[in-house]
């Protein structure tokens, strides 16, 4: 299998009249795989299409193809944009705000009870380690304080936002 200037040309004519890969590997046949097409495609710079007044009508076997663009009031994408994320406004974190715990109300282990909030403060091999000790949430299915949840059970979306800033702060650095 070789692409000559033939083969490349018919490439060119039936890839801007729409036809898909698979269709042109058939018309070129003789070893062209649909992979093929679109490896030589890409290679010649071919990613936009001009569809024909009426390609169907030419070629039968086209009668079930569906349309290039399935959104025709969708923005036309050519070649490496096709793929580019569109960027999005997105709503500034609200923040936490810092709380201070009393070194009074904060528990250790054999002093936390069912009620208190069990965020862990300071490090745990150290013989001042010890518990928020905070009441726990009214809804009773966090083993946190209202503060200590929030912190805890951040959105998706948010942690992704904050792992990108972290990512520009250590480039700018």
């Amino acid at each position: 299998m070789s692409w000559t200037d033939e083969r490349m040309e018919l490439l060119r004519k039936l890839w801007l009249e729409g036809l898909s890969a698979s269709q042109i590997a058939r018309e070129l046949a003789s070893g062209i795989t649909r992979n093929a097409v679109i490896g030589k495609v890409h290679r010649l710079g071919l990613s936009g299409r001009i569809k024909a007044a009426s390609p169907a009508s030419s070629r039968p076997h086209l009668k079930t193809m569906r349309p290039a663009h399935p959104h025709p009031s969708a923005p036309s994408m050519r070649g490496n944009t096709a793929l580019a994320i569109r960027p999005q406004a997105m709503e500034a974190p609200q923040p936490i705000e810092e709380i201070v715990i009393p070194i009074s109300q904060m528990v250790t282990i054999m002093e936390l009870k069912e009620a208190m909030c069990r965020w862990p403060v300071g490090d745990p091999t150290s013989a001042d380690f010890r518990f928020c000790g905070a009441k726990k949430s009214a809804t009773g299915t966090s083993p946190y304080c209202p503060y200590h949840s929030r912190i805890a059970y951040q959105p998706v979306q948010e942690r992704r936002r904050e792992k990108e800033r972290e990512r520009r702060v250590q480039k700018m650095a």
